[in-house]
């Protein structure tokens, strides 16, 4: 068989691959608020992630201690999800890893590093697909601005999730990319169910379907097809380079509320808008599907700070936000809104160097707020 035969079988795999995942898509809900146990698992992930989540599990276990003791509420530490594990098994999520993973209903989960090259998957991207985490859920606010965001970037579709199953020829490689009506429909419904029910006015369709003609033009059109569901949204749309601009165009981006992307798009554009509200370690995300969700900070493992002796200055305040965003899921309102006003209040500053104060600091001034 020659190469060019053994890349187009290898890519009619894929695209049976694709079509039977469609077809295995759940739309099995969980009701949190009937829900008589709720297991949270914890994953403290690469780098820095064991040193925030530690703070982070002070904080839940303060929170939901009365729970906690009641057994209403169980926290369950998994083990195994670091690079060496991964790179030794060969696997971006292990096998009893992810088995431990389904035992639970939400994840709480520290940043893993993906090595460059080679063929290890994002564990991340691992267990969006796995576990069909289909929205990926991210606030930025900086209300002094104006700015009051929530993106909703499809989160198990467009390149992302064949992204390391490409084709190399002789002079040439070739990734690519997916797009389905269900995966899209379903984000959409997502972000305006979201509109509708926090009194949104506004979702901002984000493409680049006047090239991308066949993917970004069918997740155009079905997003507006499912705006046409919501009469009392208006539904507009940008191409991703323009709306790149928005988020600094301090004359319009304030008109912004809900933002409605696929997976890559989402993944730059919202690395944009934390930095415009203070850097990626201020920004929370939530990965939700019909049956699980996953929690955690939108940095990485920040192995560079463990190299210079900083790991103790690491800023837990995006998986914070991140806990702050679980505890809403599973119907804790009041924990959320305590957690929230207390990163809100909270004077002591993390600046990721000697110059601010360490994690441990930031997070005694916290649940001293949270005391109150």
């Amino acid at each position: 068989m020659s190469e060019l035969d053994q890349a187009c079988e290898s890519f009619r795999k894929l695209l049976e691959e694709q079509l039977a995942r469609v077809e295995h898509m759940s739309n099995e809900k969980v009701d949190f608020s009937k829900k008589e146990t709720v297991t949270i698992g914890l994953i403290d992930g690469d780098g820095i992630g064991p040193l925030i989540m530690a703070q982070a599990v002070r904080v839940l276990e303060t929170l939901l201690a009365d729970e906690i003791r009641q057994r209403t509420v169980v926290l369950k530490k998994i083990e195994g999800l670091t690079l060496e594990n991964r790179l030794t098994l060969g696997k971006a999520v292990p096998d009893d890893v992810l088995a431990a993973i389904r035992t639970c209903d939400v994840l709480l989960k520290g940043p893993t590093t993906t090595p460059k090259g080679g063929k290890l998957e994002s564990a991340n991207v691992t267990l969006r697909r796995e576990l069909d985490l289909y929205a990926n859920v991210r606030p930025v606010t900086l209300p002094e601005q104006g700015i009051d965001w929530m993106f909703y970037r499809e989160n198990t579709e467009g390149e992302y999730v064949l992204g390391s199953r490409g084709i190399e020829l002789p002079g040439m490689a070739v990734d690519f990319k997916v797009t389905t009506d269900a995966g899209t429909r379903r984000i959409a419904k997502a972000a305006f169910d979201y509109a509708r029910q926090n009194g949104k006015t506004r979702v901002s369709i984000v493409t680049k379907a006047n090239i991308m003609k066949k993917t970004d033009g069918k997740f155009s059109a079905i997003c507006h097809e499912v705006a046409a569901e919501y009469p009392e949204i208006t539904a507009d749309e940008w191409y991703i380079d323009i709306m790149a601009a928005n988020l600094v165009n301090e004359s319009i981006r304030s008109q912004f509320q809900v933002v409605l992307l696929p997976n890559l798009y989402g993944d730059i554009i919202t690395d944009e808008a934390a930095q415009i509200q203070g850097g990626v370690g201020t920004a929370g995300s939530a990965n939700i599907g019909d049956r699980f969700a996953m929690f955690e900070a939108i940095h990485g493992s920040a192995p560079r700070l463990l190299e210079e002796g900083l790991g103790d200055y690491a800023n837990p305040a995006s998986i914070l936000k991140a806990e702050a965003m679980l505890l809403r899921h599973i119907c804790r309102t009041e924990a959320a809104e305590k957690l929230e006003q207390a990163l809100a209040d909270c004077p002591v500053v993390v600046t990721g160097d000697r110059s601010g104060a360490t994690g441990q600091a930031f997070t005694d001034a916290l649940m001293e707020l949270i005391g109150r």
